[in-house]
């Protein structure tokens, strides 16, 4: 190898460590995530809205208009959804590192160390997968559930004459971004 490919190599060996310790990071906050659903998800079989974080949040934010309770919304909804889209990114930088010391292995018939590199490089692609599968239900089911209860009190502020009907009536943006 020559000096900008060593100095590639030993860069990106460099990264498998914090690579791998924010994976372990992230699928320990999906299972957090998955847990607060699944608590969620009984509280909304009892009632009808479950916990109701907006109305909680309207209740100490009255003077709040649509797009405050929409920016709430997203920011609930932040850390699923960079979580679902970063664990496969970094699932596959925590896959590609170890490749390389494996196929050198390979080319020097060191099938223990071809092996212990493949077994790093396969289980932190399973991990990653498993905590972006877990966000992106979590973000999805969530996502679903805060625009119900967000029509829910928009509704409510309708019948009441609430100031807030007024705002959201003369609201132009499409909502939620979904993306």
């Amino acid at each position: 190898m020559n000096a900008i490919e060593t100095l590639l190599y030993e860069i990106s060996k460099f990264f498998l460590t914090p690579v791998l310790l924010l994976l372990v990071a992230m699928f320990a906050y999906a299972l957090f995530a998955l847990g607060q659903l699944l608590v969620e998800a009984a509280l909304r079989t009892r009632r009808p809205h479950g916990s109701a974080p907006l109305h909680g949040w309207r209740a100490r934010h009255p003077q709040a208009g649509v797009d405050a309770l929409e920016l709430h919304v997203l920011r609930q909804l932040e850390w699923q959804r960079i979580t679902s889209r970063v664990a496969p990114m970094l699932g596959l930088v925590a896959t590609m590192i170890p490749m390389g010391p494996a196929l050198v292995a390979v080319a020097q018939g060191n099938t223990q160390g071809m092996a212990q590199n493949l077994v790093v490089a396969f289980s932190a692609v399973i991990i990653a997968l498993l905590a972006a599968a877990m966000t992106f239900v979590v973000q999805n089911l969530r996502r679903r559930w805060l625009l119900e209860e967000l029509n829910a009190i928009l509704a409510a502020s309708a019948s009441d004459h609430d100031p807030l009907a007024a705002r959201a009536a003369q609201h132009t943006g499409a909502g939620v971004s979904h993306g």
